[in-house]
């Protein structure tokens, strides 16, 4: 059965990105019955420090959730804006993954921040990150801002912005594999 990863790449109390990466989830087994989408919320498990190391000589759960995301049809990132970019909780991880992992994969993006100042923050530099792996990246990605949600709970306009996020990432699995030339990272191996 092909899975649907949503990432929150966030390690704080939980609040409105978990709430928008609950939807994503949701959304894409409404979308593609019979596709297994799950959560991931990197503040439940236990990811070592990046240093060069081969995720399975960690004693955690580092090896379990890169080979959980390598394993995926498709992936959707969310994270909060930090410094007007995402997390390192979500960079850490990224910096584990073997570029095989994303390489043709179809991968969407969801930022939250508190206000419209930092809409392309997240996208810009989960963009560049994505394109090194050669990753299949939807066009456009959502940004929710705080005018996006009433008493913590998204709006009917950003929910229809995630399951159209949803329907895009769904529709690039029929192109997934490596389009065009692969990534230089794949090449200099």
């Amino acid at each position: 059965m092909a899975s649907l990863v949503a990432i929150l790449g966030s390690v704080t109390p939980p609040g409105r990105s978990l709430k928008v990466t609950e939807m994503v989830a949701r959304y894409a087994r409404e979308e593609a019955p019979g596709i297994d989408a799950h959560l991931i919320n990197l503040r439940d498990y236990r990811i070592s420090f990046a240093d060069g190391r081969s995720p399975r000589e960690f004693g955690d759960d580092t090896e379990r959730v890169v080979s959980t995301i390598g394993d995926a049809a498709a992936v959707i990132f969310a994270s909060p804006v930090y410094r007007g970019s995402f997390t390192g909780s979500l960079k850490n991880l990224l910096d584990h993954l073997p570029v095989e992992a994303l390489m043709g994969k179809p991968c969407g993006i969801v930022a939250v921040g508190a206000t419209d100042h930092h809409f392309l923050g997240v996208d810009w530099h989960l963009r560049d990150i994505l394109g090194w792996f050669g990753a299949l990246v939807a066009p456009t990605s959502v940004y929710l801002s705080a005018q996006d949600f009433v008493d913590g709970e998204p709006t009917q306009a950003a929910l229809t912005q995630l399951r159209e996020l949803v329907r895009t990432v769904i529709k690039l699995r029929a192109a997934a594999g490596v389009v065009g030339p692969l990534p230089l990272a794949a090449r200099h191996r």
